[in-house]
Order: C-alpha cells, then sequence, then structure tokens
C-alpha cells in the first residue's frame, strides 16, 4: 500500500469522521484502523518476519503479525483476510479469525484501532518480497526468548503483550 491510498479517518469510537490520504495520516497523526494477524503454521509455531527497509513506517523492525492499515470503505474482516493472504503469499488462506479490538495509542500523537486476529496457515508460505525482508516460524518459547534483543514494531508487541494477557 503506497502513501497516497485512502484511509477512513475515525474518531475515539472507532467511528468514520473523514478520510485521508496514508501517508497524510501518518504525518498529521490522524487516527485510522489497522488489522494485526497473527499467522501460526499446524505444529502452532508463529510466522515472525523482519519489515523490509522500505516501509513508510517501522522499516527493517519485527513482527509477530502479518497485517496493515485497513482501506477507506473496508472491514476490518476484509483487511485481515486481504493482508494475510497478501503478506503471507497464501492464495487460499481460511478467513482469520477476530480476537478482540483496541486503540492503540504510542503517547506521541500517533493511534490506531488495532482489530487483532488469528489464522491457522497449512500450507507453505511465500512472502510478499515488498513487505517480507525475512521470515521464519517460531515457537512461543523461541519468540519470548527475542523479545529483548530484536527490534519490534510496538504497535505489534503492544498486541501480542494484550493477547498474551488475555490468554
Amino acid at each position: 500500500m503506497s502513501a497516497d491510498e485512502i484511509l477512513d479517518i475515525v474518531d475515539e469510537d472507532d467511528r468514520v469522521v473523514g478520510r485521508a490520504r496514508r501517508g497524510d495520516a501518518y504525518a498529521r497523526g490522524l487516527r485510522h484502523r489497522a488489522v494485526f494477524v497473527r499467522a501460526r503454521d499446524p505444529e502452532g509455531r508463529l510466522f515472525v518476519h523482519r519489515r523490509t527497509p522500505v516501509k513508510l513506517v517501522y522499516p527493517s523492525f519485527y513482527d509477530m503479525f502479518v497485517g496493515g492499515v485497513v482501506g477507506a470503505g473496508e472491514s476490518y474482516d476484509e483487511a485481515a483476510l486481504r493482508e494475510a493472504r497478501e503478506e503471507l503469499g497464501v492464495p487460499g488462506l481460511p478467513r482469520p479469525r477476530h480476537l478482540f479490538t483496541f486503540l492503540y495509542d504510542n503517547g506521541a500523537g500517533h493511534t490506531w484501532w488495532s482489530a487483532v486476529y488469528d489464522v491457522l496457515c497449512a500450507h507453505p508460505v511465500h512472502p510478499q518480497p515488498e513487505e517480507v525482508a525475512w521470515h521464519t516460524f517460531l515457537t512461543e518459547e523461541e519468540l519470548e526468548a527475542r523479545l529483548a534483543d530484536w527490534p519490534w514494531v510496538p504497535d505489534g508487541l503492544e498486541a501480542y503483550r494484550r493477547l498474551r494477557a488475555a490468554a
């Protein structure tokens, strides 16, 4: 998705109040919507990846979710399925299951409604090279061991912490 993509701008109650270009929404700190999809293989391991250095936000950081922004007029469910299929490179991926939604706030004027999903990925992945520079599947223990050592996207890390707290 480019900086010119149009996003719905939402209020503190997740109601659409306008639209803006993605680049403008980021630059001006306009609240929008995003999806986070936890992809697990049949053994329960989590898909983990490093973002490409050309990403608009958090380039070259690690993430334990695939996902991204919700386009204007798109539902969370539609965005979760689209993003998971694109980033994992698995066209037949089943519809992700919604787990919860929360308002992410980085404390520096950037905030977005964040819907967290889960999906079982039983097929080999072929990650989108524009989005994913490196990837692997890790057990929960392997992931936990890397949390302090690798630079993680802060919104994904917050979603992961909330997911673990709810378990």
